[in-house]
């Protein structure tokens, strides 16, 4: 999309990292001199908020349909397109989002088995032409994501939320199919080693963001 700041996402299989290294490209970029918007999906409003509770955590206390599991992902991401990421690219800012439109095809197509050309179309109403500048697509295999989830989980006294709890079957899908969108978009996807520690793939991630700079 045309804009004077930048739209940067993070995707990939759980246990990937995203979470921290959306945390440590912000810190260079702001030390570069760039204003930078941090946010995530489902959520980054107030509505997308609620919405995630329902989402990752049961809140609505019963058990949901895949379509409506779709249909609340794409309405939290219309509500953080609109309130949101274009307000702040209007206004310079860089935006980096943990979590967008790749994740929907991912799980929901690639996971769930959903058409993936149905979820595309759908995509594209809900976004626009509100597209990222780039992806990051952070690859871990599904053992090695659902064994960090495990450590994590036992630190912070949490539990695992509702896609967490998924069968390693579904996980492998989810990877399966983000591989697959990283070969059909390579121009935007770009695929981190999320295997490696997290310094060295800080340093991926920045080489990446700086030939985008560079454009």
């Amino acid at each position: 999309m045309t804009s004077l700041g930048k739209f940067i996402t993070f995707e990939g299989p759980e246990g990937g990292g995203k979470s921290t290294q959306v945390r440590r490209l912000a810190d260079r970029l702001k030390a570069s001199g760039h204003t930078v918007l941090t946010t995530r999906e489902p959520g980054g409003t107030p509505t997308g908020e609620v919405i995630r509770g329902i989402l990752q955590h049961d809140h609505a206390g019963e058990a949901l349909c895949p379509e409506s599991e779709l249909l609340l992902f794409e309405a939290s991401r219309a509500q953080l397109v609109r309130h949101v990421i274009l307000p702040a690219l209007k206004n310079s800012m860089w935006v980096l989002c943990d979590r967008f439109i790749d994740s929907t095809a991912a799980y929901q197509g690639y996971g769930r088995g959903f058409d993936l050309k149905s979820i595309l179309e759908i995509n594209a109403f809900t976004v626009g032409d509100c597209m990222p500048d780039l992806t990051l697509l952070l690859d871990v295999e599904p053992q090695t994501g659902m064994k960090r989830l495990t450590l994590r989980n036992q630190e912070h006294r949490t539990t695992r939320d509702r896609f967490e709890r998924e069968q390693v079957e579904f996980h492998e899908r989810v990877r399966a199919g983000y591989l697959q969108l990283a070969r059909r978009w390579p121009e935007r996807i770009q695929v981190i080693d999320s295997m490696r520690e997290e310094a060295a793939v800080e340093e991926d991630i920045w080489m990446a963001v700086s030939k985008l700079m560079s454009r």
